[in-house]
């Protein structure tokens, strides 16, 4: 979410507008259909227990690679990102190292991930009731700064036109959740809500996205920084800027927390890790990867965006033709569209 404004300047906002309408529509249709094989598929599988039920072990190894790369990069940027937000908040009071942070961050997110679903989904809700809230109060706070003429034109020129696709794909997606929210819904009448509850998070998901475009694009414009907040440092200070990075370190927190128990359980159920392995890996392995460098977030969201979750969508896709082959038609254009961003994404990092 916090890249989504920086390529929306550099993009163009219009252009940003079309890429959550058409991504907004296919990615909801992907998690229906991926809700329709959930329901159909025993449970306390996730997608690489999926593609093994009902495509074979070839495939299986395919989106083990795929959920676990994607998962393990995922929460190397939230570590990022949300690390820089917790330094931004605290360190002028109490100093220390940027890395610091990160461990800091890390260790709080380590906790919730151990205990599992029912402590998460608790933290998960009241973490987006104050994550709203504080953008509330950032909107209206921002509003007298708020700048129609940044709206106007990108920054970056017609050859990022494309730029937006992997991060946005990125930033929509929630496949790895659908069989959360079915553990979550139970077995009782709530499961009659499945695809009701994927509906609206979709339409809010891009909701929440284009109105934090809009209005940090409009108050910083051209000046719009990578990770967004930390940007506002240069133009705020005291209690809104400080409400800021509280409201980006909420963002950043949940999704990591809600990533790494979805990870923790693919290792679990679908390779047969032991809980506490499982765990492990989830924690430490960011951690290493975070130490060693891998923190151009940009560049990464775009390939796990573009070219990974291309091919989990692609995974869904062929499981839902497999288990309903009759319902195959809308399934094939966007098969066309994930293959297309994939190729188009190989092609830009080959140059």
């Amino acid at each position: 979410m916090f890249s989504l404004p920086y390529i929306a300047a550099h993009a163009g906002l219009p252009v940003m507008m079309v890429y959550f309408l058409l991504l907004g529509i296919a990615v909801t249709i992907i998690h229906l259909k991926f809700a329709d094989v959930a329901l159909k598929t025993p449970d306390y599988k996730r997608l690489p227990g999926f593609a093994k039920h009902h495509l074979g072990i070839k495939a299986e190894l395919i989106i083990s690679i795929c959920t676990i790369v994607s998962g393990l990069a995922a929460s190397v940027i939230f570590m990022t990102i949300g690390g820089q937000f917790l330094y931004s908040l605290v360190s002028p009071s109490w100093g220390g190292p940027i890395d610091l942070y990160v461990l800091i961050y890390l260790l709080a997110g380590s906790f919730f991930i151990f205990f599992g679903i029912n402590i998460v989904q608790k933290i998960a809700f009241w973490g987006l009731i104050l994550f709203l809230a504080t953008m509330a109060v950032l909107i209206w706070n921002f509003a007298p700064y708020f700048n129609v003429a940044n709206l106007a034109a990108p920054s970056g020129g017609m050859q990022n036109i494309f730029l937006p696709y992997g991060p946005i794909l990125f930033a929509l997606w929630g496949a790895g959740s659908i069989p959360e929210v079915e553990e979550i819904l139970g077995r009782g009448h709530l499961k009659s809500k499945f695809k009701t509850v994927i509906i609206l998070s979709s339409f809010l998901a891009v909701a929440i996205y284009s109105i934090f475009c809009i209005t940090v694009v409009g108050f910083t414009g051209s000046a719009t920084t990578p990770s967004a907040l930390t940007g506002f440092a240069n133009f705020f200070d005291g209690i809104i800027l400080k409400a800021a990075f509280l409201f980006g370190l909420l963002g950043t927190f949940t999704s990591f927390v809600i990533g790494g128990l979805t990870l923790k359980k693919i290792l679990h159920y679908d390779l047969n890790f032991s809980k506490q392995a499982a765990w492990v890996i989830t924690i430490f392995v960011p951690l290493i990867l975070y130490f060693a460098g891998l923190n151009n977030f940009l560049a990464v969201i775009s390939f796990i965006g573009a070219v990974i979750l291309g091919i989990e969508g692609i995974t869904i896709l062929l499981i839902y033709q497999k288990v309903f082959p009759k319902k195959k038609i809308l399934a094939y254009p966007l098969q066309i569209l994930l293959m297309a961003g994939i190729i188009y994404e190989i092609f830009f990092f080959s140059k």
